[in-house]
């Protein structure tokens, strides 16, 4: 457990200088944008594969 919380403390060094700077903004948000686009982009590519694979072999 201890080390899970050792590992959760990481952050990449762009990220956290723009989020510690505060001098803009508009950059934090479109940097948290982003982070939505990366975490979204399995779950579609998952439920694409999965609708393919239903219609492949369970449609009639």
């Amino acid at each position: 457990m201890s080390l899970m919380i050792f590992l959760m403390d990481f952050q990449c060094a762009m990220c956290r200088a723009v989020l510690e700077s505060g001098a803009d903004q508009r950059t934090a948000e479109s940097l948290n944008d982003g982070i939505v686009y990366l975490m979204v982009i399995p779950y579609i590519l998952g439920a694409v594969t999965l609708y393919f694979l239903y219609t492949k072999f369970f449609k009639k």
